[in-house]
């Protein structure tokens, strides 16, 4: 796993790509914000948040699955399993302690404060997926290092979990249209852009739902989930109803947001 940051930069940008051509050949709707403006505010993000944690704490998620796996640290070391199955159990774990994650951003206030900006996107589109505070990121991976730590999982499900993590987050923030039978589908084994996007709502009951980024079971199972949004995808309303300035969606105000204010 000694090339996991170029793994990971390659399906990052492989993705994004993927992603980007698709929107534009086939767009779910129309935007209401320049692209360029928000392209580069959530890109320049992308890359600031990328180069803050690589600073920070480089390859710790890797190294402690190492550690780990060296030390027969953690759950999965008490048991004799099947290598894959390990790194399957792993991966479905992790999925489902971001998805308690992410709702604790949403109902601790102090959390929330970093999370919102993610919400403030006046548009949804492939770049959202990678919008995110760097504290908040900071934050998150900190908790997976833990979960890591605790389960023993293999090196190779944490470097899987984490392209899958980052290939889904893009996918289902897309601006892009799939049809309907499809997406019915697709929503049994992933998270769709159309189930996604009901999250970005700026009705509350709506944003408060479908919290799951790679797997859809957890919404379901824990109660979180909406099939649609109630005004429909082509008429509801993206981002929170107290941040409709687009100018909150540069670079300098998305780092500031947080401490401005606790406004829903």
């Amino acid at each position: 796993m000694q090339n996991e940051a170029y793994i990971r930069l390659g399906f990052f940008f492989g993705v994004l790509a993927v992603m980007a051509l698709w929107e534009l050949a086939a767009p779910r709707r129309r935007l209401t914000m320049s692209k360029s403006v928000r392209w580069m505010s959530n890109l320049s993000l992308t890359f600031l948040n990328t180069f803050l944690v690589r600073a920070a704490i480089g390859l710790m998620g890797i190294k402690l699955a190492f550690l780990a796996a060296d030390h027969n640290w953690g759950i999965l070391s008490a048991f004799d399993m099947p290598f894959p199955l390990a790194g399957i159990i792993s991966i479905i774990a992790l999925d489902f302690i971001i998805y308690i994650q992410h709702v604790l951003f949403h109902m601790l206030p102090l959390l929330w404060r970093l999370h919102k900006m993610h919400h403030v996107d006046l548009d949804i589109d492939v770049t959202t997926g990678a919008r995110f505070h760097p504290v908040e990121i900071l934050i998150s991976i900190g908790i997976k290092m833990a979960t890591i730590v605790a389960l023993g999982a293999p090196p190779w499900a944490v470097v899987t979990f984490e392209v899958l993590l980052n290939a889904t987050a893009m996918f289902n923030h897309a601006n892009a249209f799939l049809p309907v039978g499809l997406d019915r589908i697709l929503r049994l084994f992933v998270v769709t852009p159309d189930m996604h996007r009901v999250h970005h709502s700026v009705i509350i009951r709506e944003t408060n739902s479908n919290y799951g980024f790679n797997l859809p079971w957890w919404d379901r199972l824990f109660g979180t989930y909406i099939p649609q949004p109630s005004r429909g995808h082509l008429d509801m309303k993206i981002g929170l109803a107290n941040y409709r300035d687009p100018k909150k969606n540069t670079l300098p105000w998305m780092l500031i947001i947080p401490f401005l204010g606790k406004e829903r």
